[in-house]
């Protein structure tokens, strides 16, 4: 009881300390802040009591905040760029991208990763970045591209990698490469020169030539000093100089020549004589280079200038460095030195937007102006640097001047909506509506139609609803539909005119999530909160986001259903454990420790035992709990955070997957794990042999599960071919290697589905059987199809239908029945298989398959379209290009490959159906 009562205290505290007043909405500056991007909906609890949508006083103590109402429901404007014919937008793109110029290229992958980044997918993005780095000619795009990659892999966060350490052996990735003008199509996939180096040291106590005195013919004077130089050498260090010893000035016929005035020092003269004996900096100390350096800039020595700008570009290793050097070379117009300390700061983000000497260099006008001058300030550079601070804190002062400064480097039409509509975007979320508005206005102006949303939504804010209203129903009228439009028009309706809108708006995108959100809070109002957290279901189904299950959190404590609700808290905060409940008021850990006290806690066995039969279940959510208790009570468990990779990953959630996986590698407490994690990690961003040589090296430190199955996972990840033997031997000394059952079936599960795809259907009988015996329910799929190989369909319809009966809500069991029954059925398993995931593409294609036999051609394309207009999948794209192609509509064809060629350049199949439409 007292542990109760401090809880409810502390509860009681946060409130009065984050409530705002009444009337008032308070703006979140802190680190933590929810971004637009992550599509949150907003909302905040009602502040009257919650009696009539809680029963119990329990229920009401956990809810301190109020129940969440309709009228307090939002969603965010996206701060991207969202094209209202996205489909022609990439062709048209793919087009400008083959007529280009070379130097025009990286800049055409920069506005695709713009136009892209509204989908949400990393790798997609993540390409977009490396093919624009590729193409990249000059160094400020090299270096911001290539710091743009690292902030992608979140580099930062692992532990013992510095930020110019090169993390891969591909030149692209390369910091040292970045630093070097052109481009090379023969050398992009090279390995960089870093491993290839060998260390070398140099002597840098090369005493003085013996013949110096006898050599020099002319003195330098510098104070009372003089230092002895040999004049034709001086003389060849430039033009000036050679006018000067040598020219018509009284310092050609004289031996002593006063050097006091050019404010060099005496050592600094020194380093001048021995420079121009033997051409080297690399003997002097930094402060003495950083003389040579203005020394050169004086009297034009233009290879004395170029050695120093790269030697000290060399010594650049920390962000005190970086802010003392790049004053001096913006100051000497050493642009090689600016280019690397300008790397060093953005290869530090994050970390670096907390210095706010840093952001000096970048926020102002001033400081844009100044890095302009020495060729460093660009769109790509703000872009970049706003992406960064409207993830960390998207209502800060930062936010807003880098948008600013990006509008200022906006010269395109595209540039210019972008900038206008982020700029919108954080004044919104600040409150700054008029600002925001004009913001809007303009970007809408650039051919931004999203903006206009935008737009409504200040109106709305400023006491203009039908305002708002009117606006949107005209985009609506003037525009192809689009289901945001329905979804902001909402906002502004009322009645069953409103919940149509929103019906509509999931009808035509069913991953908007405030359509569902709204739908199941009305119903919570309506005391039918069992109808609530059903309607939120379908939306947690097949995208999971943390203020849905925050929600439904919600619904479970008003109905005192504590276990599920502490389910999906853990769950959320495996997520984002930053995220703050309740309208931003509580932290993760004080509701869970709340939660905790009503609900029974089992010890690290039990869990284990929690999480067979979760994973048995196919629960994902159920599992990421689990584990999320279980490193309550382990928190340095490096394993966990491995399964919480793999939970993660099946759940479509890569950005959180990928924070695991880091986690699990800088927890690693030996060196062949650690391995494995990184190999993974090299793995997701596309770096295969370099996944295989890590997965090689922890083998030969010690024979794992984890590292047989890595590789064997990498190699069966491509086309097999040959090397399926090789992959079946992986496979089964991962399985001689301790493991937990978990693990063991899921590499029985692989080992039965290669074996199969060789033909041993035996063997593979045999895998599955096993899987099974240790819980790993999705191996009856692999059984079921065995029993369609050997022609017992039926057998493999009630195979599946045993799946089925385990995880009744997984869309892809459904789906994957269909193939084993015909007609109706296969319809219905289909139909099913949309509603409980609509993003899953092979429903859509069968239907519209069928349809096309049927020689409903018109009926074939809808149904594919339907699915691309919220989802612009390749291979949809792909199956509508080939109806478009075979019924004669070869424009409507070629637009399509050259979209799919957008997202996919290399897929085959396209590219000899684009070349067959456009040969025809």
């Amino acid at each position: 009881m007292l542990g109760l009562k401090k809880l409810i205290e502390r509860f009681k505290g946060t409130q009065v300390h984050a409530l705002n007043p009444p009337g008032s909405n308070g703006v979140n500056t802190t680190g933590s802040s929810s971004t637009p991007g992550n599509c949150r909906v907003k909302f905040k609890g009602s502040k009257q009591k919650s009696s009539k949508a809680c029963s119990g006083s329990g229920a009401e103590t956990l809810i301190p905040f109020g129940f969440p109402r309709t009228d307090h429901l939002e969603p965010s404007i996206e701060p991207h760029l969202k094209p209202i014919q996205l489909i022609e937008t990439l062709a048209d793109l793919f087009r400008r991208s083959e007529a280009c110029l070379e130097s025009e290229k990286s800049l055409i992958y920069i506005e695709q990763y713009s136009i892209l980044s509204s989908l949400g997918d990393p790798k997609l993005l993540r390409r977009c970045l490396r093919a624009a780095r590729q193409h990249a000619l000059d160094v400020h795009s090299k270096v911001v591209l290539s710091a743009w990659l690292r902030y992608e892999r979140r580099e930062d966060e692992l532990e013992g990698v510095s930020p110019m350490d090169c993390s891969s052996r591909f030149i692209l990735e390369c910091p040292k490469a970045t630093l070097v003008y052109g481009y090379d199509p023969n050398s992009i996939y090279d390995n960089c020169k870093c491993y290839q180096e060998c260390a070398q040291s140099t002597d840098s106590h090369i005493s003085k030539v013996k013949t110096l005195e006898e050599d020099s013919d002319v003195s330098f004077c510098v104070g009372n000093e003089e230092i002895d130089c040999i004049r034709f050498k001086i003389a060849a260090l430039s033009r000036p100089l050679k006018a000067m010893l040598y020219g018509s000035f009284k310092e050609s016929k004289s031996c002593k020549i006063d050097f006091s005035h050019t404010g060099i020092s005496v050592e600094g003269m020194r380093a001048v004589d021995l420079y121009s004996r033997t051409r080297r900096v690399d003997l002097f100390h930094p402060e003495v280079v950083l003389e040579l350096l203005s020394f050169a800039n004086r009297f034009c020595c233009e290879e004395m200038k170029s050695d120093c700008d790269i030697h000290l570009a060399s010594l650049v290793s920390c962000i005190e460095d970086a802010l003392i050097l790049i004053e001096y070379g913006l100051e000497e117009r050493a642009n090689f030195l600016v280019a690397s300390c300008l790397q060093l700061l953005l290869r530090e983000l994050p970390t670096s937007l907390y210095n706010p000497k840093v952001m000096k260099m970048f926020c102002s006008f001033e400081a844009k102006e100044r890095l302009a001058s020495a060729g460093h300030a660009s769109f790509i550079l703000y872009y970049f640097l706003s992406q960064v601070s409207m993830e960390v804190n998207t209502v800060s002062n930062v936010t807003v001047m880098l948008l600013e400064r990006l509008r200022e480097c906006a010269a395109q039409k595209w540039q210019k909506a972008l900038a206008l509509h982020q700029l919108g975007c954080v004044l919104l979320e600040r409150q700054e509506y008029t600002s925001a508005q004009c913001c809007f206005e303009a970007a809408a102006e650039a051919s931004h139609v999203y903006s206009l949303a935008g737009n409504a939504r200040c109106r709305f804010k400023q006491g203009q609803r039908y305002s708002a209203y009117k606006l949107m129903s005209l985009v609506i009228s003037e525009y192809k539909a689009v289901g945001w439009m329905y979804q902001e028009r909402s906002l502004y309706n009322v009645g069953k005119d409103k919940i149509d809108d929103l019906n509509t708006a999931t009808e035509l995108d069913p991953t908007l999530v405030f359509p569902y959100k709204y739908r199941a809070v009305l119903k919570a109002e309506e005391k039918q909160t069992t109808a609530a957290i059903l309607e939120i279901d379908r939306i947690i189904g097949f995208k999971l986001e943390p203020d849905c299950l925050e929600l439904r959190a919600w619904f479970f404590i008003a109905i005192e259903d504590y276990g599920s609700a502490l389910r999906d808290v853990q769950a959320l905060f495996t997520l984002d454990p930053n995220y703050r409940m309740f309208d931003e008021h509580v932290s993760g850990d004080n509701l869970i420790e709340f939660l905790s006290l009503k609900v029974e806690q089992g010890s690290q066995a039990d869990c284990w035992m929690q999480l067979y039969d979760r994973w048995s279940c196919l629960d994902d959510i159920g599992s990421l709990a689990v584990i999320h208790q279980m490193l309550v009570n382990d928190p340095g468990k490096s394993l966990l955070r491995f399964r919480q990779f793999l939970l993660l990953l099946r759940l479509n959630c890569q950005k959180a997957a990928m924070r695991c996986l880091r986690l699990a590698r800088n927890l690693s407490s030996s060196e062949h794990k650690k391995l494995v994690y990184e190999g993974w990690i090299l793995h997701d961003t596309g770096h295969r042999e370099e996944a295989i040589a890590r997965a090689d090296e922890s083998i030969s430190i010690q024979r794992s599960f984890e590292a047989f199955f890595l590789k064997a996972y990498i190699l069966a990840d491509t086309s097999l071919g040959p090397e399926s033997s090789y992959v079946i031997q992986l496979l089964e000394e991962a399985i001689r290697c301790p493991s937990d059952g978990l693990r063991k079936g899921q590499a029985l599960n692989n080992l039965g589905s290669i074996y199969v795809d060789c033909g041993k259907l035996d063997e593979a009988t045999n895998c599955y059987m096993n899987a099974l015996e240790i819980k790993h329910t999705r191996a009856h799929q692999g059984l079921a199809r065995i029993h369609f190989l050997r022609n017992k369909r039926k057998a493999a319809y009630d195979e599946m239908s045993k799946l089925i009966e385990k995880a009744c809500s997984n869309a892809s069991i459904y789906e994957k029945r269909s193939e084993y029954c015909d007609g109706s059925m296969a319809k219905n398993d289909l139909n099913m298989a949309t509603r409980l995931d609509p993003l899953r593409t092979y429903p859509y294609r069968y239907r519209a398959a069928v349809l096309m036999d049927e020689q409903k051609d018109s009926e074939a394309i809808k149904e594919v379209s339907k699915a691309i207009a919220f989802k612009p999948d390749l291979q949809m794209l792909h199956l509508r290009a080939a109806f478009y192609e075979s019924i004669g509509d070869l424009k409507s064809a070629v637009c399509d490959c050259e979209a799919a060629i957008c997202l996919e350049p290399n897929h085959i199949d396209t590219l000899d159906l684009y070349n067959k439409a456009r040969g025809k």
